[in-house]
């Protein structure tokens, strides 16, 4: 007797391609693994024993290999129509079952990942017919109603961990052994098939070039349905050659790289997780892992899986890229809230493009595939069509200060400037009673548009360029698009560990005037207010950062600093620390999250008062965006300054934009309220629109 296998079920109705598929699964697995295959082909008694052969199959094949045992069964002349020959399958460490019913209901309890395999009816009869001929022909119609019948009384597909399009293009196995590694049963056992635990070539080629960004962004990516550009928008201005303001150098180290990809390739992929369930996509294949999304993260991400050039400058080497939700709060300490978007969305580049703005190169780098050449051909020549056309802006951009084109958006707002204003006065009564110092307190606006009447991609551009910022991102992600120009970073770990945080708090509003500007400037660097909340959330980020760092290591490099972006001035902070070598990454990023900057303090009784107050959920706004890279690395921005566009799958889609800002006990509300109207102006008056009410 053998240990106890893993067995995949594949199931799907006749002609979904699931004998192909299981072969050249074994095949592949095989490479680490000894595997056993069964077919139910070869146990139904008959064109009428859909049923019987289900049973057969339960009780004499699938029952002894669970227990690690040898199976031996009775197998069907297809000829004779009578029972055949007596046949033994032996255990395996992966046992695959393929056919018509073997992840019935009988069978799930035994199996450890239940694969449905489908395709059109019309290619399904096709395929069936010229495997079989005209044996299958004449009751082609009997076993499909045998297969409605059963799956009307038992829905697999609906239970299924991976679900598979099969379209016989030969790509079905390879999406399917991307995926496997990620269900929890299957795991331990497959861990060498999973991309981020194992090493991997990366193809890197660097072009003395300085394309435009947004043209290369629509040349490489126009047409992708998931894509990510994370956009140091203001890398241009960061910084003038030869300065030696620190602030202005910090703001220039930021601004150094943009990164520009999607989920294209033999590596690339998509994860969607809400609500304690993850939804990851390799091109045909989806599979659905229960479990929280950090401990997903942890399994895919945090482990050196690369090594880049020595000559090559950035941190990120490929990886996932894309957004945690303010909601993955349910994690890290705070309520289960749902939102209407997905908690998070990430994308899986095996290929992208980085710009190092500082040195004026572009670097293609790619995961070695079948594919890879192709794609640095076509990438080599964008980059270089995009740098002869830099200056020129793109036709869709729109205006210098607007979109420039479709309906004016009428934003409404979760909360009137009365009932905002008594938020403000509740929040102060929590801090009065001792339950909080300081609440982030946000609230939501909305609008309602037609979607051929709003231009997303142009309303970015027309963002980026009126308030050009560090961590600036547009994010397409299925049906939700982030047009972000954040200037705060949320959390960065280096590929060595070296972890930064850099809180903003306190915000003043630029003017045209420079005097009236500087004056506004010196108010909020002498603002005791602004200097209090900054300061509380720069001792709870050094808490949470003194989790999983070196003991001694987090100090505080900058205290109260003034930055000056387009449309405001902020203070922000840059706390430090060292990771603690064998730390988990994934935790560490879940110990900081959501942002203290967007909670208050203390953060978990805080996130409970917030749910109180604010009474709805903030969606992506007070989330994070970024990267997570296969060399371990990751940077992640504060998602403010953040429109958020979700397709409504009925011709429109809702805009929606959070704003907020910091109570304490001696905020004004009138002047609270009218922070957060200057936070919107930026985007508000992109979109000609105005703050409600």
């Amino acid at each position: 007797m053998s240990p106890a296998p893993v067995i995949i079920a594949i199931d799907g109705r006749s002609g979904a391609g699931k004998t192909t598929l299981a072969v050249e699964l074994a095949a592949q697995l095989r490479a680490h693994h000894k595997v056993s295959l069964f077919h139910l082909e070869d146990i139904y008694p008959g064109w009428n024993g859909l049923a019987a052969g289900i049973e057969r199959y339960v009780s004499t094949v699938l029952g002894p290999l669970s227990r690690g045992e040898a199976a031996t069964w009775t197998s069907w002349d297809w000829e004779r129509h009578y029972d055949g020959e007596t046949r033994v399958t032996l255990p395996a460490e992966i046992v695959i079952v393929e056919g018509v019913g073997a992840a019935a209901a009988a069978a799930r309890p035994l199996l450890s990942a239940v694969i449905w395999a489908d395709s059109p009816e019309e290619v399904r009869r096709t395929r069936a017919l010229q495997r079989d001929g005209a044996t299958y022909e004449p009751y082609w119609d009997q076993w499909a109603a045998q297969e409605a019948d059963w799956l009307a009384a038992d829905d697999v597909p609906a239970g299924a961990d991976l679900r598979v399009r099969n379209v016989a293009d030969g790509s079905a196995p390879g999406d399917v052994l991307h995926l496997l590694p990620y269900l929890p049963a299957l795991a331990p056992v497959l861990a060498p098939e999973l991309p981020g635990r194992r090493g991997l070539r990366l193809l890197a080629e660097r072009l003395e070039a300085r394309p435009d960004p947004a043209g290369l962004f629509a040349s490489l990516y126009g047409r992708s349905a998931n894509a990510v550009w994370l956009d140091s928008s203001n890398a241009d201005t960061a910084a003038r050659p030869g300065s030696t303001d620190p602030t202005a150098l910090t703001a220039a180290a930021r601004s150094r790289f943009s990164i520009l990809a999607d989920d294209g390739g033999s590596f690339g992929q998509t994860v969607a997780h809400a609500s304690g369930t993850s939804t990851i996509t390799a091109g045909s294949a989806t599979a659905t892992v229960p479990g929280p999304f950090f401990r997903w993260l942890d399994s895919v991400w945090g482990r050196s899986a690369v090594e880049a050039p020595e000559t090559y400058p950035g941190d990120f080497t490929l990886g996932w890229l894309g957004y945690l939700g303010y909601e993955l709060k349910r994690e890290t300490g705070g309520a289960d809230v749902r939102a209407s978007t997905p908690d998070a969305a990430l994308i899986c580049a095996g290929r992208a493009v980085v710009l190092d703005h500082a040195e004026g190169a572009a670097w293609l780098l790619a995961l070695d595939a079948p594919d890879a050449a192709a794609w640095l051909d076509t990438a080599r020549a964008a980059v270089l069509a995009a740098a002869g056309a830099a200056g020129t802006p793109p036709a869709s951009a729109g205006g210098s200060t607007g979109v420039g084109r479709g309906a004016i958006p009428a934003f409404s707002s979760r909360d009137s400037g009365s009932a905002y204003r008594g938020k403000i006065l509740a929040a102060q009564g929590e801090i009065a009673e001792g339950n909080t110092y300081e609440v982030c307190l946000t609230t939501t606006l909305e609008a309602r548009v037609a979607t051929g009447s709003f231009d997303a991609w142009g309303t970015y551009l027309a963002l980026r360029r009126r308030n050009p910022a560090p961590f600036a991102s547009y994010l397409r992600l299925g049906g939700v698009t982030v047009a972000s120009t954040s200037p705060e970073r949320f959390l960065r770990i280096a590929s060595d560990g070296g972890m930064r945080a850099e809180p903003i708090k306190g915000t003043r509003r630029r003017a045209a005037d420079a005097a009236e500007d500087a004056a506004l400037r010196t108010d909020l660097a002498t603002s005791l207010k602004d200097r209090a909340e900054n300061i509380m959330i720069v001792d709870l980020l050094r808490n949470d950062l003194s989790h999983f760092a070196v003991p001694g290591s987090v100090t505080v490099s900058r205290l109260c600093a003034i930055e000056s972006y387009a449309t405001v001035h902020q203070m922000v902070s840059t706390i430090d620390a060292q990771l603690l070598p064998g730390s988990s990454r994934a935790e560490a990023v879940a110990a900081c999250f959501p942002a203290g900057s967007m909670t208050g303090a203390p953060k978990i009784s805080t996130m409970a008062i917030l749910d109180r107050l604010e009474a709805g959920p903030r969606g992506v706004y007070s989330g994070a965006v970024g990267y997570f890279s296969l060399n371990g690395a990751t940077d992640l921005a504060v998602a403010i300054r953040t429109l958020v566009v979700s397709a409504g799958g009925d011709g429109t889609a809702e805009l929606s934009l959070g704003v907020g800002g910091a109570i304490t006990s001696d905020s004004v509300p009138d002047d609270e309220y009218e922070e957060i109207r200057t936070k919107a102006f930026g985007v508000l008056s992109t979109l000609g629109a105005v703050f409600p009410g």
